[in-house]
């Protein structure tokens, strides 16, 4: 069974809360999806069939506490491919009942298993392999690979049947499946490297025991360059560099009769980490991607890649420093995290304005993938909840640049680090702390230039605000700090005076605090030499956390005592008007998109 990212638990009602979270306490990282506005949990949704769908096309496994027949309903349109379909168990509101649904290749029952025992409870297992052998026979462990599903499901038919089976090679996990055994058995579950021959009566299972060692084109005195890889390949590999070192590999797993699914990584050098064909070729053969430093006492390059990352006995199949591969196999299979070592990444996030539904689904993406959480340590608290095995590095909030260059210096050694700021990265955040780190420290250290960085997207607190308010950054604005740590009060008056003066939507960012309790006065001053005391002014606190609050009122009303440095102060232009909302004597304010 392949490692399970970390399912998706999925309520109704406050009714099922108590058993969501009793679930939540078996898998780490997994959280609680409620229906928004019944009940508050880690994530909200607002339509169970919309966002059963979402979790199900990514491949998230669904532990839904409702009717069975409300799950198949919603994702029945998504069914048609059995070998990747992710679990979906339902489970009743009071944990009575627990129901694998789909994922039987998946490890669907094993988990029905687990939250069944948490539960106390038998689980609804209605696979007939599952119940005749007490383990699903076509859903080896991690490390292995079926060879053939088709084939695999007639084998299984066979076995249940009433036939016998051998087993040829080591698989430890069948060791108290009820099978009937015989040595004599027309029938064989053969656990090998080698490429499945066709025939009718085996089930082979490939053990991931082979690893690939690689050279980049052009990079070295015995690496190929970019002609002689495409002379080892037919011509419609020539599509590109990564496809050319994938297809390379493939051809020398065939000349020794192994199978592509007996590939457990491809291995490179340290020094090539940021090449993007390597990271081409390791999608294209689906094995994870790792590095070694080769040493020169181990020998020519490819093989010396493979003695620097492999720390299990193997047999060199295939050692070619013109063709730039080498093989290397293993007894048994290979846990790839046991290989060298693989790029590292840092992922700069931003949460959003605070409310779980706010945040981006690649920023929990890079979260749930984390190994280690830098961020302001109010932020780290927000990004929650967080696995027990996530290293969480909360600092001050002034420590922009040193919290920059230790994100720098965890993933220079592999691990996969995310940088938490609130709102978007790039606004007032992060985002450009990280690059001025990489470029100062980028510069001398090869290590941080390696490291695979990503800024994702959020919803700054200017634009939540907006949303709410309804849409006065409609037209032309800008988002001026009125801070002046990290920039003189001079320059922000001169700024606000061009921003002013252009007519521009104004939102104010750090407005005041109790070390500049002058400065929004100041701000305002300059900004009504401007303005008509009639412009419209929102004023949004705490805006997507609890207890947060929305305001319209006027430039003549606005006094600073109306702000505190959790408010987001959007003055408007001169187009920006209102009208009644409705709500509580509320309003809708907007900018039109024309100018007069």
């Amino acid at each position: 069974m392949a490692r399970l990212t970390p399912p998706a638990i999925v309520i109704l009602g406050a009714g099922a809360l108590e058993t969501a979270r009793r679930i939540q306490m078996l898998y780490a990282g997994c959280q609680v999806h409620a229906l928004q506005g019944r009940v508050e949990a880690d994530v909200s949704y607002t339509e169970l069939r919309a966002h059963l769908c979402d979790l199900y096309a990514r491949g998230t496994p669904v532990i839904a506490l409702c009717a069975a027949g409300i799950v198949i309903r919603c994702v029945a349109p998504l069914l048609s491919n059995k070998g990747v379909e992710p679990p979906v168990l339902a489970v009743a509101e009071d944990g009575s009942a627990v129901v694998p649904l789909l994922g039987g290749l998946a490890g669907v029952n094993v988990m029905a298993r687990e939250v069944a025992a948490a539960l106390a409870v038998p689980p609804a297992i209605t696979t007939s392999g599952e119940l005749r052998f007490g383990t699903c026979v076509l859903n080896p462990p991690e490390g292995y690979a079926l060879a053939d599903l088709a084939q695999g499901k007639r084998f299984v038919s066979d076995l249940l049947a009433g036939e016998s089976t051998r087993i040829e090679g080591e698989a430890p996990w069948l060791d108290d499946a009820q099978l009937s055994r015989s040595e004599s058995a027309r029938l064989a579950i053969r656990v090998t490297p080698r490429v499945w021959d066709g025939r009718d009566d085996e089930l082979v299972i490939h053990p991931r025991s082979v690893v690939a060692a690689v050279t980049v084109p052009g990079a070295g005195a015995h690496s190929n360059t970019e002609a002689d890889l495409g002379a080892n390949l037919s011509s419609d590999a020539q599509t590109g560099s990564g496809e050319r070192i994938a297809a390379l590999v493939r051809e020398v797993l065939d000349a020794h009769g192994l199978a592509t699914l007996s590939l457990a990584a491809l291995l490179a050098s340290s020094e090539h980490m940021a090449n993007p064909a390597l990271a081409d070729a390791a999608a294209s053969l689906s094995v994870p991607l790792r590095f070694a430093q080769p040493r020169p006492e181990d020998g020519e390059p490819p093989g010396n890649l493979l003695h620097a990352a492999l720390r299990v006995p193997y047999q060199t199949l295939h050692d070619d420093a013109d063709a730039g591969v080498a093989l290397a196999l293993a007894a048994l299979a290979i846990d790839p995290d046991t290989i060298g070592r693989t790029r590292g990444r840092l992922t700069v996030i931003g949460l959003g304005p605070g409310s779980a539904d706010l945040m981006v689904p690649a920023a929990r993406t890079a979260l749930n993938e984390a190994t280690d959480i830098l961020g302001y340590e109010t932020y780290v608290k927000m990004a929650g909840p967080l696995r027990a095995d996530q290293r969480v590095h909360g600092t001050d909030n002034r420590e922009e640049m040193q919290r920059a260059r230790h994100a720098f210096e965890l993933a220079s050694t592999g691990r996969s680090v995310v940088m938490v700021s609130s709102g978007d990265p790039g606004v007032f955040a992060m985002a450009a702390a990280v690059l001025e780190a990489l470029e100062e420290g980028g510069s001398t250290n090869a290590d941080w230039r390696a490291v695979q960085l990503a800024i994702v997207p959020g919803v700054s607190a200017a634009m939540a605000t907006a949303a709410q308010a309804g849409a006065p950054l409609g037209h032309d604005f800008c988002m001026l700090s009125l801070s002046d740590n990290l920039k003189p009060w001079s320059i922000i008056e001169k700024r606000l005076r061009h921003a002013a003066e252009a007519d521009l939507v104004m939102a104010f960012y750090n407005p005041i605090s109790r070390a500049r309790p002058w400065q929004l006065d100041k701000a305002l001053d300059i900004v009504r030499e401007y303005r008509a005391a009639a412009t419209k002014v929102v004023l949004g606190r705490d805006i997507g956390r609890p207890g947060s609050t929305l305001r319209t009122i006027t430039l003549g009303e606005l006094r600073s005592s109306d702000v505190d440095m959790r408010t987001m102060v959007i003055v408007g232009s001169s187009t920006t008007r209102a009208f009644a909302n409705g709500v509580d004597g509320g309003e809708w304010v907007y900018t039109p998109r024309w100018y007069e």
